[in-house]
């Protein structure tokens, strides 16, 4: 990978935006089309946000920390970029296709690198149904809300909920309840990575509840389907002994 043609992009924090006067200063500034590299500068829900814009594009991507966690960002420097570049190691993310349907019928598609995550949207509990395969493994959960993590995403929101840290190589999802009431601290289940889980939402007039991929909402959902898209390959740059392999072991002894 040639390392000189590079794509900065910055989130709109002061921190993010001075790097990239400095970077840009130092390295000049590509045009995406005609990039081999693509480098973003801000915290996690920025790199998500690149991730999910540039996906197109085919290209790799560098995250610097300019944030606050920087789980899948690398420390942030503005000396000797290219040589970190192409010493870089990579992994591939394959995200988790969304297919949501509202109350009044709109169906909505949405990528999520991280998880996708239902929430209860009013005062009550919300009663998921959940079906995997087509076939029915939970006739009612009673709870906050339940998510369906990838192993990048397990260390998230995922991992806030007491769910498990997934290796990033593991062909596995995390299926993590949020709060749940009955059955009685139930905390989910692994699930092959082709499993095709589906959420139906129980009295939706009383118990609305909203669904979101990574940072993108859906109120008022009747239904929630979510399988892997291994037809889509998220290419993210770590630093040597320092890629997401690393880090999820390293959370784990935290």
């Amino acid at each position: 990978m040639t390392t000189d043609r590079i794509a900065f992009r910055a989130s709109p924090a002061p921190a993010a935006q001075e790097a990239f006067a400095s970077l840009t200063a130092l390295y000049g500034q590509t045009a995406v089309d005609k990039a081999s590299v693509i480098v973003a500068l801000g915290g996690d829900g920025f790199m998500l946000q690149t991730l999910h814009e540039e996906h197109w594009t085919g290209l790799p991507v560098y995250g610097m920390n300019c944030g606050t966690v920087g789980f899948l960002m690398n420390t942030y420097s503005n000396e000797a970029l290219p040589a970190r570049l192409a010493a870089a190691e990579e992994a591939v993310l394959n995200p988790l296709a969304m297919t949501a349907v509202g109350t009044d019928g709109t169906v909505t598609e949405a990528l999520a690198i991280n998880e996708v995550s239902l929430l209860r949207m009013g005062p009550q509990a919300a009663k998921l149904r959940i079906l995997v395969d087509g076939k029915e493994r939970m006739p009612e959960l009673v709870c906050d809300g339940c998510l369906l993590s990838t192993p990048a995403g397990s260390t998230a929101y995922n991992y806030s909920a007491h769910g498990p840290i997934l290796p990033i190589g593991a062909d596995v999802l995390a299926l993590t309840a949020v709060a749940a009431f009955r059955p009685r601290r139930w905390r989910g289940a692994l699930l092959p990575k082709g499993a095709v889980v589906r959420f139906e939402v129980i009295d939706p007039g009383k118990r609305p509840v909203r669904a979101d991929a990574d940072t993108r909402p859906v109120t008022d959902v009747v239904s929630v389907e979510i399988r892997s898209e291994p037809n889509v390959r998220h290419r993210i740059l770590f630093d040597p002994g320092h890629g997401l392999e690393e880090r999820l072991i390293v959370e784990q002894f935290a």
